[in-house]
């Protein structure tokens, strides 16, 4: 055993201690906790905590540590706020970007609409910590209640068609599950009792859909959207809605007639954006596309939508493609937009909004706009991976 002493947390939310000369970071541990650890290279097991912080809190969650799912309820509210913040700010840094963070947006509402189990022979729930061993759930508490009987649907797959992975999604009409395995030979009749069981919507294998009850569908802006199997959609309801809010609010504020929005999805902003301003939506998901098209033609008192299929990574919008709009909005994966940023900064569109689920690879993109001549004039964190080390943001660029 060793005895440390954390210095502070990592991006992993880890405490980082050190031990003769070198890094280690330790799970489950706060800034000025002593403990004995248990060391392997780089990393530490608590094995007892002799000293603990007055920010440590009693974790909601009876399988906190051992899940995988979360690794932050023992932080106390202030220690939780500060470090997803500083996320954002020490990516920005890292690039020379020193554009003040606003305050942490608490988007978890009602939990996650979304969720990825992972049903074996030892059981269904997330993966253990720093594991490919799964933990087995009776329930989880950050889950929306529709999904209360997440991991009771898993075990019922499972002894159906054997391991496998298992995507879930609470819409305003039904669950939507998707699974993902690699040797299963599921036959219909032995999988739809077990949708009428548990009143599931739709259910696919692999991408392909094997039974429909109820076509998934939420609510966005004024229109109700058709969710694709496999489609992008984000992990709680409350985030959605704010994270648009905070997009609608630069554009409203600079009277935009036209707007290009990049990565489109299913349209979360292109539907809300569109009762303002003209949309020019684009993404790589043809499905995602085609529901985008049918909400348009369905919902009444939007202004013109055009939705086109379109590789951003491979083809973005060219800076004289990009000349015809007021504003433009970018919402790329984790990956980020580096093309089209490139595309961005050699243009003159006054106003760029940025959605980023991950900092660093937004600090790049944005480093290339400011070198292009923008200012970074805000950015806000938006906090629905609550109790996770994953933060949303959303810059507004100005030229």
């Amino acid at each position: 055993m060793t005895e440390v002493t954390i210095s502070g947390l990592g991006a992993r939310g880890e405490g980082i201690a050190e031990v003769a000369g070198q890094k280690v970071f330790v799970p489950f541990m706060l800034p000025g906790e002593v403990a004995e650890v248990d060391v392997t290279g780089d990393h530490a097991r608590l094995e007892r905590l002799i000293s603990a912080s007055e920010d440590r809190i009693e974790p909601f969650c009876p399988h906190f540590g051992a899940c995988g799912g979360c690794q932050l309820q023992h932080l106390g509210l202030e220690t939780y706020r500060t470090f997803k913040r500083g996320l954002v700010e020490t990516a920005l840094r890292r690039v020379g970007i020193d554009t003040p963070v606003g305050e942490l947006i608490d988007a978890q509402g009602a939990g996650r609409r979304r969720a990825t189990l992972h049903a074996r022979r030892e059981g269904s729930g997330y993966m253990q910590a720093r594991s490919h061993e799964v933990h087995d759930l009776d329930r989880c508490p950050i889950l929306v209640p529709a999904l209360a009987k997440a991991t009771d649907i898993c075990r019922a797959l499972q002894q159906a068609i054997g391991e496998c992975d298992v995507s879930f999604t609470a819409t305003r009409t039904g669950l939507d599950v998707a699974i993902r395995a690699e040797k299963a030979r599921a036959k219909p009749e032995r999988l739809a009792p077990i949708t009428q069981q548990f009143r599931i919507g739709r259910l696919s294998l692999n991408g392909e859909m094997l039974l429909l009850n109820q076509v998934p569908a939420v609510a966005m802006g004024k229109a109700m959207v058709d969710v694709p199997v496999g489609s992008f959609l984000q992990a709680t309801e409350e985030a959605e809605t704010v994270l648009a809010g905070l997009v609608l609010e630069p554009l409203a504020k600079a009277r935009v007639k036209s707007v290009a929005d990049l990565f489109c999805g299913i349209g979360p902003f292109t539907l809300r954006m569109a009762e303002i301003a003209k949309v020019y939506a684009a993404d790589s998901d043809k499905p995602g596309i085609a529901a985008l098209q049918k909400a348009v033609r369905n919902t009444q008192g939007l202004k013109a939508v055009t939705a086109q299929v379109r590789d951003l990574f491979r083809e973005p919008l060219t800076q004289f493609e990009l000349g015809g709009y007021d504003a433009i909005v970018f919402d790329p994966p984790r990956a980020g937009a580096e093309a089209q940023a490139k595309e961005l900064a050699k243009g003159k569109v006054k106003t760029i909004v940025g959605v980023s689920c991950e900092p660093k690879t937004f600090a790049r993109d944005a480093a290339i706009l400011i070198a292009g001549g923008y200012r970074l004039e805000s950015v806000v964190p938006v906090d629905q991976f609550a109790w996770s080390t994953h933060v949303e943001l959303v810059g507004v660029f100005r030229r």
